[in-house]
Order: structure tokens, then sequence, then C-alpha cells
């Protein structure tokens, strides 16, 4: 099944490194992300559209509305992940690994935000981990540190480009916090995280453009959806009034989840796993790699149109199960 939908794709010559000479043009015209590129490429525009800042994110709004449209950014399937900095203007390097705390970063899958530790150091922590974070200020080289204020990494980077300009980032900028106290830093614990504007992510522009500005909106539909439906259902049902059926990437992830089906009615809720009974593997409909598992069995193939699905008693572990049955189901919005 291939999601389609409008596309605004980029006009102008190359690679553009300015947003001066950034052409945007929209097509209302229902595509699959790779249909939509080879549609710009065919009809001679540079590429998908490439967003490098906020400055670019809301004159896209302007034209959008309430509608979606596919962008150029993409994700490998090699799933290479790549530390950047949130401010797009700042690259990360070599060098700056040196910044890295003891043993980190430690994680290779689920930690894939950046903190200061109170001996000024970088470690690695899950980006769903509320923590206190430092917003930066480009028009005056000033700081200003949340230190009483808990938020996932994604919100906090939202609030300092509502209020600020982003989350600091890069070794030039934190340099201002070496004066700093560990106590103004970490009022509550003297071994403490806070979120700087460190993260990693396999995602790409299909321009090849460097820019690391993202803007997610990582959120789930709260309510556990009380009527029973075939997985074909449910996946229709999510793609047209949210995003799509749950993906689950990792132990965060599957937790959250978890919580959230004690309020079902059935004995399992459909997530967004499915197996291709002709190339013999389990994928995600988000197109994300199954490489997490949580699987009740190692025997989980070798059967056609059967989906997974998470128990909602017990330990909480996936099934197959035939796509006809009817359970409840979880709708992610992002």
């Amino acid at each position: 099944i291939v999601q389609k939908q409008i596309f605004v794709f980029l006009s102008g010559p190359g690679c553009v490194m300015t947003n001066l000479l950034l052409q945007y043009h929209f097509i209302n015209e229902s595509k699959s992300w790779d249909q939509a590129r080879r549609y710009c490429k065919n009809n001679k525009h540079s590429d998908l559209a490439t967003v490098s800042s906020m400055a670019d994110m809301n004159r896209l709004r302007q034209h959008l509305g309430n509608r979606s449209a596919w962008i150029g950014l993409h994700r490998e399937a090699s799933d290479i992940r790549m530390w950047q900095w949130s401010q797009p203007d700042v690259q990360f390097n070599e060098i700056q690994k040196k910044e890295w705390d003891n043993n980190e970063p430690n994680d290779v899958i689920t930690e894939n935000c950046g903190t200061l530790r109170c001996n000024k150091k970088w470690a690695d922590l899950s980006c769903k981990s509320k923590q206190p974070f430092i917003c930066y200020n480009e028009t005056n080289s000033s700081y200003v540190i949340y230190a009483n204020e808990e938020r996932n990494w994604t919100d906090a980077q939202s609030f300092c480009r509502d209020r600020h300009t982003d989350l600091i980032s890069g070794p030039e900028q934190m340099k201002k916090l070496n004066g700093v106290s560990k106590n103004e830093l970490f009022p509550k614990s003297q071994d403490g995280f806070i979120f700087i504007g460190l993260f990693r992510d396999a995602w790409q522009w299909s321009d090849g453009s460097s820019f690391s500005f993202r803007f997610w909106n990582l959120q789930y539909d709260d309510e556990i959806k009380d009527k029973n439906r075939t997985w074909e259902e449910a996946l229709y049902y999510c793609r047209h009034h949210h995003h799509d059926l749950v993906t689950i990437t990792n132990m965060d992830e599957q937790r959250w989840v978890q919580e959230k089906t004690k309020n079902a009615s059935s004995p399992f809720v459909w997530t967004g796993l499915r197996y291709t009974c002709s190339l013999g593997f389990w994928f995600w409909v988000s197109d994300e790699v199954v490489r997490y598992k949580n699987w009740a069995s190692p025997e989980q193939v070798n059967e056609c149109d059967m989906s997974g699905a998470m128990e909602t008693g017990g330990e909480h572990k996936w099934f197959k199960k035939h796509d006809e049955e009817k359970f409840n189901f979880f709708c992610s919005t992002s």
C-alpha cells in the first residue's frame, strides 16, 4: 500500500544554498514520494522541496493551509544515523567528537539526542526523555537556561524556536556556558542531563543538501479506538483521519504504546506491522525498518495475509494475526 498526496517542489539553480533563490511550487496531484520526485526531475525543476529553516517552513505553511504535501526529506534504507545540530547553519565535524563524555555516545539505536552533563561534556539520551534545556538567541549571542522546565527534545526544540532562535548548538555557542555553575545548570540534581541542539537521524534531503533542519510533528492519537476493525480497515481509518497505524521502533515507543493500550476493549491492538508473503519478511507500513522486535515467539513467518498485533495484557508481546480478525487499533499522527 503506497501513500499518495500532493507535493511541493523546488525550482532554482541546482542545489540552492540561499533562501533568497528558493522558489516553491505546489502541485495538486496525488502521487507517491518517488512519483513526485520523478515529476520534478522530468519537468526540469531542481527536486522536491528542501526546507532549511523556520523561514522556509513558514512560507510553506502559508501556501499549504491544512493540506499535506511531500517534501524532499527521505530516509535511506541503510538507516545510518549521523550526528547533527538543530541550527542548520552549524555543522557537526570529527573534531567535535572530543567533547563527548567518557564512554559516550553509548547507545546506537534509541538514544538519538544530545545532552550536556555537569562536567560540561556531552552524553546521548533518548529524545523522549523529559529534561531541562538551553535555548540560544542569535540576535544578541545569548543563551537562556530552562533548568526548572522539563520537556522531551522535540518539544524543547519547538519551544526554543518559538521564543528564541533554537536549541543551543555547537561548541562555539556552548563556550558561553563555561562560567555557569552546576547549581545554575542543575538546581535539582548535580548529576543530571540538560538537552542541547545535538541529534542524529538517518534522514537526508533528496537534492543532496546537508541542511540539518527538522520540524517533526511527533504525536500520537491518545484515544484507543474501541471499535474493532480488520487490519486493513484500521489502516485506512488511520490514514484518513490521522497519519498511519502505529510504528514501534524502540523500547521507549513500546512502553509508551503499551501504557495507552490499558484502555483497549480487545485482547490485541493492531499495529502497522505487516508480513509480505512474496518476499518473506516483516515491515512497517510507515517504511521504518524492523530492527527492534518484541515477538512472543520466533515462529512468526511463512504465512500470507498476516499482520502484527500487540497483546493488551500480559507482557504486551507482538503476535501475528490474520488480517480479517477484528481488534482495536492505535493511530500515529506523524
